[in-house]
């Protein structure tokens, strides 16, 4: 025989799974409000009955005690007179005499025949149920209390019968009432959930069918937050947040394959053009001539994809920083050799030694990002100078270029951004450097901006964090010695 999958579901259970919030939260009212009226009318039964038990034998055992009083008080006949006096419909009352023939009864029908056979000795009470008594023609149970009683040399008896077919009418009709209220209740908190339900899911099914017409093409749409101040709005807020995200993400997505694509376009061209003009040339001597040219924007590419690669991992939060201690000053001082032996300008660097949190590989890709920049915009000098604050450690690099404009302050550390149009992008970069020193920055919990100098010349402030006390190592005397002054180099 043929088995069902293993994770398919039987068809009760998928006929519950397809069930609506509505349906389901409706079914669970119900089904939770028939269980409380059941446990709630059967502790009501309970008690009710017991109170009614307790009622009867109270009603039944103080008869006897004013029965007695009569006789105590009196005589015997004042105690007839008395039961003959008092009597009521539902309960029998005799009196008996030591040998046990009735001196008074509360009705005509139980003069003939004692109600009970058990007699008690004086002062002892003895009680018990019966489904019928003896010579009455009533077929109710009764519940009897029999008492023995002194009066003078003999031992009289005093019974007393309560029917409790009254109790067992109050506890059925009760029974009864409840049996039958309980579907029209069940039918009103059922429909009172359903409509309730359907108007709180109202607003949430707008927000469905709002968010549902929102693509790709259409990022700008936003679902309408009602006036409620309860969950739903804050649901409302939270959707429009998202669509806010998803918007700026995916013009910042298009705009990078836009750019990306631009950048890649021009390498490309010049390798496929060197190829083609190579190929044709039989005698092989242009691809000497031209292996230079189609190097370097090989590597102009490469450095290119590398470059988009890491500005990728810092924009989705993809980088794995090693988390040690890094000598600052040290890391700032490699650079600046390196930035002397290729640069034309004057470079003066003052430097006090500084220890952060960090990873010195990527720290190293922000300073030579941010030292390029200086170098490519100075017109004859450049200076760079480290120290120590109280909120942490702050690096400027300043260049007697013209400062960043105002305006484009937080342009520029934007993808693929030049501020000077006619710089050609060979000798410019790709636009990448600063958007990568930034990116960087901030897994570094730091900041990067662009600002003007004391003397109006151009400068790039890096702040970083001040690393925890209890992480930073203590300082060496090397760590320790004054702060580094290095001169002017020329290359």
């Amino acid at each position: 025989m043929e088995q069902p999958p293993s994770g398919a579901a039987g068809p009760s259970r998928s006929g519950v799974s397809h069930w609506g919030v509505r349906r389901r939260l409706t079914a669970v009212a119900v089904g939770v409000m028939a269980l409380a009226l059941l446990v709630g009318g059967v502790i009501l039964l309970v008690l009710l009955q017991t109170s009614l038990i307790a009622s009867t034998e109270s009603a039944a055992g103080q008869k006897v005690q004013d029965v007695i009083a009569e006789l105590e008080d009196r005589d015997v006949a004042d105690a007839s007179d008395y039961i003959a006096a008092t009597a009521h419909a539902g309960q029998f009352v005799q009196l008996l005499d030591p040998a046990g023939y009735i001196v008074a009864s509360s009705d005509p029908g139980a003069a003939s025949t004692p109600l009970s056979a058990q007699r008690p000795g004086p002062g002892r009470t003895l009680t018990q149920e019966v489904s019928s008594l003896p010579g009455v023609g009533d077929n109710d149970n009764f519940y009897i209390v029999t008492t023995g009683v002194r009066v003078g040399e003999g031992d009289y008896t005093v019974i007393v019968a309560s029917t409790v077919q009254v109790r067992s009418d109050t506890i059925s009709t009760v029974a009864w009432f409840m049996l039958g209220a309980t579907p029209l209740l069940l039918a009103v908190v059922a429909v009172s959930v359903w409509l309730l339900v359907g108007r709180s899911l109202r607003p949430v099914e707008r927000i469905r069918g709002q968010v549902a017409r929102i693509n790709a093409e259409r990022l700008d749409g936003r679902v309408d937050v009602p006036p409620t101040n309860d969950e739903i709005h804050a649901l409302a807020l939270t959707m429009n947040t998202m669509l806010d995200r998803l918007q700026v993400s995916d013009r910042e997505q298009r705009r990078f394959v836009s750019d990306a694509s631009h950048e890649l376009r021009s390498p490309l061209a010049t390798l496929r053009a060197g190829v083609e003009i190579a190929s044709a040339d039989p005698s092989g001597a242009m691809w000497i001539e031209l292996k230079d040219v189609l190097a370097g924007e090989t590597a102009r590419m490469g450095y290119l994809v590398e470059d988009l690669l890491t500005l990728a991992k810092a924009n989705d939060g993809g980088f794995r920083l090693e988390d040690a201690d890094v000598d600052l000053d040290d890391v700032m001082d490699q650079e600046i050799r390196r930035l002397r032996s290729t640069s034309a300008h004057r470079i003066t660097a003052e430097l006090t030694p500084a220890r952060i949190t960090g990873d010195a590989r990527r720290l190293t890709q922000v300073l030579r990002n941010v030292l390029d920049n200086a170098d490519r915009h100075a017109d004859s000098r450049i200076t760079i100078n480290l120290r120590t604050a109280p909120e942490g450690v702050v690096v400027t690099v300043d260049n007697d270029g013209g400062p960043v404009p105002e305006a484009d302050r937080e342009r520029i550390f934007e993808r693929f951004v030049r501020l000077d149009g006619s710089r050609s992008r060979e000798g410019g970069g790709s636009g990448l450097g600063l958007a990568i020193a930034a990116g960087i920055m901030a897994a570094h919990q730091g900041s990067i901006r662009a600002t003007e100098g004391p003397a109006g010349e151009c400068r790039f402030e890096m702040a970083f964090p001040a690393p925890d006390e209890a992480a930073a190592a203590p300082l060496t005397p090397r760590d320790a010695r004054r702060p580094r002054q290095q001169g002017s180099g020329r290359r």
